[in-house]
């Protein structure tokens, strides 16, 4: 195994520029500035990274930055006892490293002077121009002074909108946070582990989804270290035990090499070692790691048709591992993330996992929106605008970020918001559907009916009655998968309301804020009494009857009741309990409702004691002739399946229960975590008599290792 293994930061075997000495640069620092005929010496490096993306570039507004940021900060050291100088360069290297262009190193270097000198913002925008002292406020602290413990989810949020309009502010804001996770180790303990969990929840999914994996994948790196030193050390070991001579991705490498030359495709390919946490990744989903584990080919060329006729290459001469074939070329992933994923069986067998992609898809893919440049700047080539535009037009504002800007108006709490926000970035897929009028709505991967419903008609979703997708009628829990397409419908009757169950279904903030909002504002409805919601059971508030019916009439001795259960008014109407959905021959327990109704639970059901503890007497229910005799309509059960995730599980799942002649009302797939993944299943069975069997169909199913009747909490109120 290469060397390069052993530090996740590594390049791709090429010679890197030296580690730079930041006590040296620190001591240069302290000099001061230098004539005006050429650039400190301090930056010198700063200067070779970045002619090296942008040989024309015009550094003089460097050396005017610099001046600025080095008299500013002189006197001031960091806890480590260099010169504070040191770390706007160090950040300002980073950046150049990965191809920022000029405006932003020169914010950079300057991205500390508001916050901990006298400058001012005025001085910034009156010397580097209003780029540079809006790149600047963005990533400028708010004083704890003025805002206390809100201090630092304010700051967040007033650095997320200003990224909503320059992305470049978290840019910066990136390099920042990575240069001082790099100096953590003078810090406490307890401080250490503070930033690095807020680094985890926060920076880390925010440099993912601008596609900046080259400072996403150290920043991982650091932050296990210090939460998990145990797990890392472990790690570290199994890395440096697998470096040496005998590298078997390297005669994978040198047969694919040959084989591309001989098929005239001209290409580099080369070995890409995997970071740590990459590496702990692959030991938990294997167990016992391969040779080829700690690293994949990257294989670069020049032209997009290219990357399609090395993957044909590959998969002529080597035995492809077809399940590892993926194509973010033709579906290009939220975060600008393009590349072919395959795999391919080498000599004796050993599997390497092979990244196919053009130079210029290679920059982007490490560098994210740093490698656009200057997003924001007018191409010389465009027409030029007839009407002036309040708003720039941003390629890089990507729909999640569309998302949390506009759910982050309505988190007027401090607390809400750095909740909600870790919550939000969490979601680490997103999917695309469309809407009927040809308009489109980025969701996060789970999302539901009900998330459709919010991002698109805002707080008149509060009236849905539920959705069509890709034509059909659905209720509003329905998931939604990347290019359904998705029609809301909402009431005539405005004056309606959400259900509180629809906050089980929403994965969006904005949805969850709206419906939280709602019942705020409807304290009554906020939190419907035991009696209400066992008669109306989940979900059922503004859902149209077809598609969304929780409970059915049962039958009384005076007329026809569908579910067969005799309770002990004869006339009464008896419905059974969507929190529970008993089935025969679950023994019974009933509880009379608004309206003189009797809802009919399974006895070990948490509502019954919810119930009885606020001093509701049971009515005695039983299956009709104590035989659990079923209508023409079939039963409704809900079930949980716990399973390990797989490829195709959710196809065999419903296979599964398609053979066992049950239909699926409404399906429900939690996002998976720690591997493990839930469905939910409510569906309709002709008898009960073919739940056991059904039932069992389900554990058969591979990877699913528990099925069970749901038990939703019990009501309060």
């Amino acid at each position: 195994m290469s060397a390069e293994a052993a530090d996740p930061g590594a390049p791709l075997r090429r010679r890197s520029r030296p580690r730079i000495d930041l006590r040296r640069l620190g001591r240069v620092a302290l000099r001061g500035p230098v004539s005006r005929d050429r650039l400190p010496d301090a930056i010198s490096h700063v200067a070779e990274a970045h002619r090296a993306h942008h040989p024309d570039a015009d550094l003089t507004i460097l050396r005017r930055a610099y001046v600025l940021a080095e008299s500013s900060h002189r006197g001031q050291m960091r806890k480590s006892g260099e010169p504070y100088i040191t770390h706007p360069l160090a950040v300002t290297l980073i950046l150049a490293e990965l191809g920022a262009e000029t405006t932003t190193l020169t914010a950079s270097l300057l991205h500390d002077t508001v916050e901990d000198t006298e400058v001012t913002l005025d001085q910034v925008k009156e010397q580097f121009g209003d780029e540079v002292c809006y790149l600047v406020d963005g990533v400028t602290k708010l004083e704890k002074v003025d805002y206390g413990a809100a201090a630092e989810p304010e700051t967040f949020r007033k650095m997320l909108v200003a990224t909503g309009n320059d992305v470049r502010v978290m840019s910066i804001k990136l390099a920042d946070r990575l240069h001082n996770m790099r100096t953590l180790g003078v810090m406490r303990p307890e401080k250490q582990a503070r930033i690095a969990k807020v680094t985890r929840d926060v920076l880390i999914p925010l440099a993912e989804r601008l596609g900046v994996q080259a400072l996403k994948t150290e920043l991982e790196d650091l932050v296990f270290a210090i939460l998990h030193p145990e797990e890392y050390e472990e790690t570290r070991a199994l890395i440096a035990a697998a470096t040496g001579p005998d590298d078997p991705l390297e005669t994978i490498a040198d047969n694919v090499t040959h084989t591309l030359r001989d098929a005239g495709i001209s290409a580099e390919v080369l070995i890409r070692p995997r970071h740590f946490v990459s590496v702990h990744r692959v030991r938990r989903k294997r167990g016992e790691l391969r040779g080829t584990d700690f690293g994949r080919l990257l294989v670069l060329v020049g032209e997009d048709a290219d990357c399609y006729a090395v993957l044909g290459e590959l998969h002529t001469c080597f035995t492809p591992v077809i399940s590892e074939f993926k194509d973010f070329i033709a579906a290009p992933k939220f975060n600008l993330y393009q590349s072919l994923h395959t795999a391919v069986v080498g000599p004796e067998g050993a599997v390497a996992e092979v990244l196919i992609r053009t130079h210029r898809m290679h920059k982007v893919a490490e560098a994210g929106v740093v490698a656009l440049g200057n997003p924001y700047a007018q191409d010389p080539a465009a027409p030029p605008q007839t009407e002036p535009s309040d708003e720039r037009a941003d390629p890089t504002r990507p729909g999640w970020l569309s998302r949390l800007l506009d759910w982050q108006e309505s988190a007027t709490d401090p607390d809400t918001f750095w909740t909600t926000l870790r919550d939000d970035l969490a979601q680490d897929r997103e999917i695309t559907v469309f809407r009927t009028d040809g308009g489109t709505l980025g969701l996060p991967a789970g999302a539901s009916c009900v998330d459709a419903a919010y991002a698109q008609y805002g707080d008149l979703a509060h009236t849905a009655i539920g959705a069509r997708v890709n034509g059909r009628l659905a209720t509003l829990s329905t998931v939604l998968c990347d290019g359904d397409t998705v029609q809301p419908l909402l009431a005539q009757d405005t004056a309606s309301g959400p259900s509180p169950d629809w906050l089980d279904h929403a994965r969006t903030p904005a949805a969850r804020i709206a419906i939280t909002g709602w019942f705020s504002d409807h304290p009554d409805e906020a939190k419907p009494d035991p009696e209400t919601a066992d008669a109306t059971g989940p979900g059922t508030r503004g859902e149209p009857a077809a598609a969304t019916e929780r409970e059915a009439p049962a039958r009384s001795r005076s007329g026809p009741r569908p579910t067969g259960v005799v309770v002990d008014d004869p006339n009464a109407q008896v419905r059974l309990a969507g929190c529970c959905t008993p089935v025969p021959p679950d023994e019974l327990t009933g509880f009379v409702v608004r309206g003189g109704a009797v809802t009919v639970h399974r006895r070990e059901c948490p509502a019954v004691a919810a119930m009885q503890e606020i001093g509701r007497a049971p009515v005695a229910a039983r299956w009709e002739d104590g035989e659990g005799r079923e209508s023409d309509a079939g039963c409704r059960v809900t079930l949980v399946a716990e399973s390990f995730g797989r490829p195709r599980l959710l196809a065999d799942l419903t296979e599964a229960i398609a053979t066992a002649d049950a239909a699926i009302v409404s399906a429900t797939v939690e996002p998976p975590s720690e591997q493990r993944v839930r469905h939910t299943y409510t569906l309709r069975l002709p008898d009960a008599a073919g739940l056991p069997g059904l039932m069992r169909a389900m554990r058969d199913v591979a990877g699913v290792y528990d099925v069970s009747r749901a038990q939703h909490p019990a009501p309060t109120g």
